[in-house]
């Protein structure tokens, strides 16, 4: 397993935790975790990586070793300005690979056309946004977030690190124990005689504001760099977000330049399903 270090930046007045997987002079890659994961669920993939790249992967706000946000519930937009001021110090001026998955896929491919300038290339793996809303949707919404805000949501706690592990291969049927052991053991840490998971609960809270698709898509079409988008051909995601074939063709044809794969033998959560041919697909698209 290749070891990693873990470095701590003071990113808008939160303690960032930032995993890094050195190289140095090499390449850098940045990875992006998806909702309720944390930067070490990278690992597998990143040892299956044969070239030399430099990797670094921040726990988003309020997940793995990152400093919970300051608020009562999390703002989207402040992924993309955390995300602004990691690279000005992983990498003040030169380009990035960025690499994001599911919701670190959103904020990547976003963020990609918001700051063009910043990208070399990127990878959005599963990060298909969510369905289109409507404005008739807001009180409904707006209402359900005040509700959530004073029922604040909890996190189930589990008597040791097993019995998390078994709920992860229960809850992803391609994970082996090997694997859900270690994933265990850094989504989760021991609290009160308990493990829990190393998240805010406060992230469950509903976004307060609608998705806005022709938003995102304005950004999408504004991204220069080369895209790979990855889907797991196992995948449910795109049923449960409420999307058809049809709009998904419709979000990967916003991207100029852009080259889709569905990896056999993966679901949504890809990096844990198929990390060795993950990593060659990414590696061969860096490459080029």
């Amino acid at each position: 397993m290749r070891p990693s270090q873990s470095q701590f930046l003071q990113i808008r007045e939160l303690r960032y935790h930032v995993r890094r997987w050195p190289r140095p002079g090499a390449p850098k890659v940045v990875l992006l975790h998806g909702w309720m994961d944390v930067s070490a669920s990278f690992q597998f993939m990143v040892d299956a990586l044969k070239g030399d790249w430099d990797v670094y992967a921040p726990d988003w706000r309020g997940y793995g070793l990152t400093e919970w946000g300051k608020g009562d519930c999390y703002w989207f937009a402040d992924y993309l300005a955390d995300l602004d001021f990691l690279l000005q110090e992983i990498s003040s001026d030169d380009p990035v690979n960025l690499v994001g998955h599911s919701l670190g896929g959103n904020v990547a491919a976003l963020y990609a056309g918001v700051r063009p300038e910043r990208i070399a290339k990127l990878v959005n793996l599963e990060g298909f946004g969510l369905a289109a809303t409507k404005a008739e949707q807001a009180p409904s919404r707006y209402a359900r977030w005040l509700k959530e805000l004073r029922d604040a949501p909890g996190l189930r706690p589990y008597a040791n690190f097993d019995e998390l592990a078994d709920r992860l291969q229960k809850g992803n049927k391609r994970l082996s124990k090997e694997r859900a052991d270690f994933l265990a053991r850094h989504w989760g840490e021991e609290k009160a005689g308990k493990v829990v998971l190393r998240g805010d609960p406060a992230h469950k809270i509903v976004n307060a504001t609608l998705y806005r698709y022709e938003e995102a898509l304005a950004c999408w079409r504004e991204v220069r760099s080369p895209v790979l988008w990855v889907d797991g051909k196992e995948s449910e995601t795109l049923r449960r977000l409420g999307l058809d074939a049809e709009q998904h063709a419709k979000r990967r044809a916003a991207f100029r330049d852009l080259r889709f794969v569905e990896l056999d033998g993966a679901g949504h959560m890809l990096h844990h399903d198929q990390p060795e041919a993950l990593a060659r697909v990414i590696e061969d698209f860096l490459g080029r």
